[in-house]
């Protein structure tokens, strides 16, 4: 299955409702599993961002309807990233066109 990088960041009413965070993000899980995702790890950054998730789900679709839905809730804005393991980039740039 493809992989997925989730950024999230607060929102004001996600901020508000902080200590409901551990609840929300276990619900969060629950969702993308039901979704046919699967969690690989769940983690509270410092940065830019508030949390990251990695992720496996069965395609574009999936991962995007999965993200809209948590964007829908209030809490976070969402920003996903595919990721490409490192033994298919070869495969990809062997793709490029020959300039």
């Amino acid at each position: 299955m493809p992989t997925y990088i989730g950024l999230f960041k607060l929102t004001d009413q996600g901020i508000k409702d902080i200590a409901k965070a551990p609840a929300r993000i276990e619900d969060a899980a629950k969702l993308y599993q039901k979704m046919g995702g699967k969690v690989i790890g769940t983690y509270m950054v410092m940065g830019e961002y508030d949390y990251v998730a990695i992720g496996e789900c069965p395609s574009d679709e999936i991962q995007a309807a999965y993200a809209l839905t948590l964007s829908l809730q209030g809490n976070v804005k969402t920003t996903t990233l595919k990721a490409f393991p490192a033994n298919e980039i070869q495969a990809i740039l062997n793709k490029m066109p020959k300039l």
